[in-house]
C-alpha cells in the first residue's frame, strides 16, 4: 500500500548489530565493556525520558531553551528553502522548534536506523507542517551514506544538517572529527550543521547529572544487563552490579560503568568471563568540550564556524557550521 502521508521512504537495509555477538566480544576485551547503542529498548527510551525531566540533568532543558531565544538569528543565517536533514530521529520538539525559526523549509528528511520509529515520527511532523515536503531514509547515520538522488528534491535552499542533544559526545574526539567530516557529501554544496555541543563545567554539576537522585540513570545503565538476562542465552543477574558514573577530568569526559559487587563467573552462550570485586565494564562515554576547543575539532574537519549560542551559564552550546570550502 502506497504511503500518502510521507513524499518518500528509503529503507536502505542498515546492518542490525547482533546483540549477542556484540556483548561477547564486549566481555572480552580489557578492560571489559559494553555498546551503549543497546541502552535504547523501549524500557531504556522511558528511563532516558524520565532522566531528561529530572532536576540534575541540565542537557535536554536547556538545549530547548536555547533553541527557542536563537529562532530568529538561525532563519538569518541559513535563509529560506532549507533542506532540514536531522540525524537520529529523536524528540519531536526540537525537530519542531528549528522549523517553526526557519523561513519557508522546503523539505524535512530524518535519518534512523529504527524504520518503527522513523516513520512515525516523520508522518507526524508531516502531518503538522503540510507546506514542508517531509521524507524519511532509514539508515545508520555513523556510516557512509547517500541519499538516492531521486529522493531528495532540489531547491533553491541548502541542506541544513541537524544533530541535536549531546550524541557527537558519545564519541572520542578522533572519532566525532572522522564521523563530522563523513557528512560533507551528506550536506552537499554550500551546507551546513546545527549541532549540540555539552560543555566542560563544575565537576560536581557533572556527576550529579549523571548519578540522578531519583535512580532513573542508574536504571538506564543497569538496563542493558536486564536485556542480556533477558534477550539471551546467558547467567547474568544485574542484582550483582551497581551504576557507577564520574566526571574523569583528565579526559574531560563522563565515564559511565557497571560495577561487579564481588568476585563472580558470568556466563553469555557458550562463553565465561570472570570478574574480581570491583572490575568495571564500561559503558559509555559522554565528551564534554570548551567553546574554542569544539570550534578547533570542527575546523580540523573542515568546517567553518559561523555561530555559537550557550546559555547563561554555559552549560550547553549549540553551533553553526558551514562545510569549509
Amino acid at each position: 500500500m502506497p504511503d500518502t502521508t510521507l513524499a518518500f521512504f528509503v529503507d536502505l537495509e542498515p546492518a542490525v548489530a547482533d546483540f549477542q555477538e556484540s556483548v561477547i566480544e564486549g566481555l572480552s576485551k580489557t578492560p571489559k565493556q559494553l555498546a551503549c547503542k543497546f541502552f535504547y529498548d523501549e524500557v531504556g527510551l522511558d528511563l532516558f525520558g524520565k532522566i531528561c525531566e529530572t532536576e540534575e540533568y541540565y542537557v535536554t532543558r536547556t538545549e530547548l531553551a536555547l533553541m527557542r531565544q536563537i529562532g530568529p538569528e538561525l532563519a538569518e543565517l541559513a535563509g529560506p528553502q532549507r533542506t532540514v536533514i536531522e540525524l537520529g530521529s529523536g524528540s519531536d520538539l526540537k525537530i519542531r522548534l528549528l522549523l517553526d525559526a526557519l523561513t519557508a523549509p522546503a523539505q524535512y528528511v530524518p535519518i534512523d536506523i529504527s524504520p518503527a520509529h522513523l516513520r512515525a515520527s516523520a508522518e507526524a511532523v508531516a502531518s503538522d507542517y503540510p507546506e514542508t515536503r517531509v521524507g524519511a531514509v532509514c539508515a545508520d547515520f555513523t556510516a557512509p551514506l547517500s541519499i538516492p538522488a531521486d529522493a531528495i528534491e532540489v531547491t533553491d535552499g541548502a541542506r541544513l544538517g541537524y544533530f541535536p542533544g549531546s550524541t557527537i559526545g558519545n564519541l572520542t574526539p578522533m572519532e566525532a572529527e572522522s564521523f563530522l567530516r563523513g557528512l560533507h557529501p551528506l550536506l552537499g554544496p554550500n551546507g551546513a550543521l546545527l549541532i549540540g555541543v555539552d560543555l566542560r563545567k563544575d565537576t560536581g554539576r557533572l556527576n550529579r547529572a549523571y548519578n540522578d537522585a531519583a535512580g532513573y540513570t542508574a536504571a538506564f545503565n543497569l538496563n542493558i544487563l536486564h536485556r542480556i538476562a533477558g534477550e539471551l542465552d546467558s547467567s547474568i543477574d544485574p542484582a550483582v552490579f551497581e551504576h557507577y558514573a564520574f566526571y574523569n577530568e583528565a579526559e574531560g569526559r563522563i565515564e559511565m560503568h557497571l560495577r561487579s559487587k564481588h568476585q563472580q563467573i558470568i556466563r553469555v552462550g557458550e562463553s565465561r568471563f570472570e570478574l574480581v570485586a570491583d572490575e568495571l565494564i564500561h559503558t559509555e562515554n559522554s565528551y564534554k568540550y570548551s567553546l574554542d576547543g569544539f570550534a578547533a575539532l570542527a575546523a580540523s574537519a573542515g568546517y567553518r564556524s559561523v555561530a555559537r549560542w550557550t546559555d547563561a551559564e554555559d552549560f550547553f552550546s549549540i553551533h553553526y557550521l558551514t562545510v569549509a570550502a
